[in-house]
Order: C-alpha cells, then structure tokens, then sequence
C-alpha cells in the first residue's frame, strides 16, 4: 500500500473532474505550467526555494492504484472509460527547476512543467503543496540565519508543526538553510541531518532533588556519543548554575563532561549573564549556554545586539509555523497549450505568457545585481546565469538527487551574495527592492494576446 504522502489522490477534486473533461474532448496537447510566487510577504526582501526534490520524486512515482480507482469509482462521479484511461496515467513530461537553495523574488518561476496536459494539470495541487511550505521554512530559516550568522541554530519546530510530514520538511529545510540540525530525530534517519537533544523540565521534575537530576541524567549518557547538555531553569536559574560549579568536577572524574546548559525561559539575556559569569568564576569557561523559548529571528537580533552570551538557540513554533508570513501566494499557472502562448488576464492576478527563463546577473564581487524573466528561447543577456535547468526528462530525473550538505553550502553562497539591505530583517523601501526586469519581446507577447479575441 502507497504511502498517503505518494498518493495521486493528493490533489483537489477539479483536477481529477478537468481531466475527465479533457478525456471526454480528445484534448491531449503539450501544456507548459510555471510555478512561482505573486508577491513577497510584507517582511520579505527575499525567498529561499526548497523542496524541489520531494517534487521530483513525488512525480517520478505517479500513479492510481487499484484502492484509489475504486474509491474513485465508488464516488459515481467518473465513468469507467475514463477510470481505465487514469489506470495507466504516468508522468512522461519535462521539468525544469531552479537548484534548491536558490535565492529567488516575486513573479520568477521556480519550476516549469511541460507535459500532456492532463499529467501537467493533475500534478498542480500537490507540487504547490511540497513547495510552498518547504520555501516558506526555508526562507524563514535563512532570516533567523542571517540573524544570527555565528551562533548555533536548532530545528525545535516538531511539536507545533502543522502535522508529522510538516515537521520532517521543517527540519530538512532549516538545515538547508543553514540551521545545525533538528531535535526530530526522524529527520536523522530519513535525511542524515545531525540531531540534537537536551531535557525537559518533567525529568527534573521527577527527581525529588534537581542536582540528582543532574546526576541521572550524566550517568546515563556517559560513555555514548552525543553532548550532554543540562536545564537549569526548572525552579531558579541561579542556584541551579551553582549546582552545576559544584558537581561538574565529580561528574568529570567519571567521564562525563558537561557541554552546555540550556535556558527557556524568562529574561534570557540576563539569566544567561548570570550564568555565565558564574561558570567563568567557576573555572566552567568551557560550558557554552544554549537558549529557547518563543524565539525568532527578531528576537535573535534582540539577544545578539544586547550582547547576551548565549551560543546557540533552539527556534521552534516561528519556525515551523512561520509565524509572521504563514503563507506564500504561491500558484502553478497555465503558461502555452499545444504550442500556443497562454495568459490569464484575471484582474489582479494576470500572468506573463509563454515558457520563461530568468537570467541573473552578479557583479565581480558575485552579489546579485539584478534578474531578467524572459521567454525561454530567447538569447541570454550579457553575463546572464540561466536559473531554471532541466532536471527531469520523459518523467524520469536526469541526475541523482544532490547531497542536501551540498545544496547547504549552496544556499549559504547564495545567503551571502544579496545585497547587504536584502540581508536585514526589516523590508526594504521599494527603492532598494531587488530589481527583477521583464523583458520586451516577453511584454509585447502579452500586449498581443490582449489584442485578442476571448
């Protein structure tokens, strides 16, 4: 039985509905779907593109099985030619894509499909779905990266994640992003991210003393791989960290080395002040101090800009929820149908016609300078990096899917080339926005498709 997250049946009902029409009319011709983005959020100057390869496999592995005819069957609302016609439907198109990890801006297609039109139609729900959302971690990743460029930076996000599947795309797109790794230890498994735990406030609970707490927990993590990391803010932060000076020798005399403490609560900046003066008193310079709680990028900067001697945060619920932009306008549209140029027209919502490249160009320092969206045959502009590249042909990918450490490195090159206001967290004025040209010949197709008649 298929995963639910493979299944064709991922999709909402007009697709399936537009496909029986489409079958009834013999209607059968190449279409070509672009996916992007309307619009930035009002607190984006930039987004990072994630989950291109989840997309790929997702259409590599296209198909109804029996299960899903039946039920579909069952529904009375699709007649048996067409059902025996969806038996056999695979994906046969084209795709092409930016690199995950690309730095990208409003109305830049991220992804063009172009296959018959019923597989290009079905597939729209579900791309959006594993992209839209793997972007919208990422993009808010790298804010918290940019934040806080030299700290260490953890995944806590799986608690609050919009369900299990949001919580594993969650860590997989944060540590693309520059995130160290996730608390969710399946990410570990499933995608080799480094994991990373600490302990709750219930396992000190349960000990009648906090330092036999501390204690347990040392002995049982002596002699495994992993830091041993210790909450100290259960009942009073300050005593606890005099415990800690008290019992760190003894625990070291039998192997266990006390690697950080972990804050979640209360004034952060001046708990961890506290704390770290009394370490360093304590001959403990050597014991860093990790934070959460309630964190985001925002309040990253607020820590770092008050000089708060904290190493590393854990960012949870803002992250996996992107608390502040929880959504991306992001849509999949009709771009040419058998060999003709299409345009939406909606107001508000039209779109530029025809299969697109962007072109980038960088300066001689490598900083991005501007972009160009164009009709893909068109010739590249002087210095111009094509940034939609094939990636898969006749439903099958071209090449292996890249390492993520790989695709990390990538997206931090692409983190540093932006220009310094797109780096900040604040929005910048439409004058510095990232400049984003449409080209002539892509503007006068879209004139002359408004000439016509419809």
């Amino acid at each position: 039985m298929k995963q639910v997250a493979d299944s064709a049946l991922l999709t909402d009902l007009y697709q399936l509905t537009m496909l029986q029409a489409y079958h009834d009319e013999g209607l059968d011709g190449s279409a070509v779907f672009e996916l992007f983005v309307r619009a930035l959020p009002e607190q984006r100057n930039f987004l990072l593109l994630a989950g291109i390869e989840q997309a790929l496999a997702f259409l590599e592995q296209l198909s109804f099985d029996p299960g899903e005819l039946d039920w579909l069957r069952a529904t009375g609302r699709f007649r048996t030619d067409f059902l025996d016609w969806l038996s056999e439907l695979r994906f046969t198109g084209e795709v092409h894509a930016m690199r995950e990890g690309t730095v990208f801006f409003a109305n830049e297609p991220v992804l063009r499909v172009q296959a018959p039109i019923a597989q290009a139609q079905l597939v729209e729900s579900r791309l959006l779905n594993l992209i839209h959302y793997a972007t919208l971690v990422a993009s808010k990743a790298a804010r918290c990266r940019l934040a806080a460029p030299d700290r260490l930076l953890v995944d806590f996000g799986l608690r609050r994640a919009h369900g299990a599947e949001a919580g594993l795309v969650a860590a997989r797109s944060s540590y693309l992003a520059g995130f160290a790794g996730s608390a969710t230890v399946l990410a570990g498994q499933h995608y080799g991210i480094p994991v990373f735990g600490t302990m709750a406030h219930s396992y000190i609970e349960v000990h009648e003393l906090e330092v036999q707490a501390f204690r347990a927990y040392a002995d049982s993590l002596t002699g495994l791989r992993g830091p041993l990391m210790l909450l100290i803010d259960t009942y009073d932060t300050e005593a606890a960290a005099r415990k800690i000076v008290a019992l760190a020798p003894a625990l070291e005399r039998r192997g266990a080395r006390i690697a950080s403490v972990r804050l979640d609560s209360g004034d952060l900046a001046a708990h961890a002040r506290l704390v770290r003066t009394i370490f360093d008193q304590g001959g403990l310079q050597e014991i860093s101090i990790f934070a959460s709680g309630n964190l985001d990028e925002w309040r990253l900067r607020q820590l770092l800009q008050a000089s708060a001697p904290i190493d590393g945060f854990g960012v949870g619920t803002a992250l996996s929820t992107s608390a502040d932009a929880p959504a991306l306008d992001a849509v999949y549209k009709l771009q040419s149908y058998a060999g003709k140029p299409r345009r939406k027209r909606s107001e508000g919502k039209a779109t530029w016609p025809g299969a697109k490249q962007v072109w980038r160009c960088s300066g001689p320092d490598g900083r991005l300078e501007r972009d160009l969206v164009a009709l893909a045959d068109e010739a590249a502009p002087a210095g111009g990096l094509a940034l939609l590249q094939p990636v898969m042909r006749a439903g099958r990918r071209i090449a292996p899917p890249e390492p993520l450490d790989k695709l990390r490195a990538y997206a931090a090159a692409q983190l540093a080339a932006l220009p310094g206001p797109l780096r900040g967290l604040d929005a910048v004025a439409a004058a510095q926005a990232y400049p984003v040209a449409i080209s002539d010949p892509l503007q006068q197709l879209a004139a002359s498709l408004d000439r016509q008649p419809h």
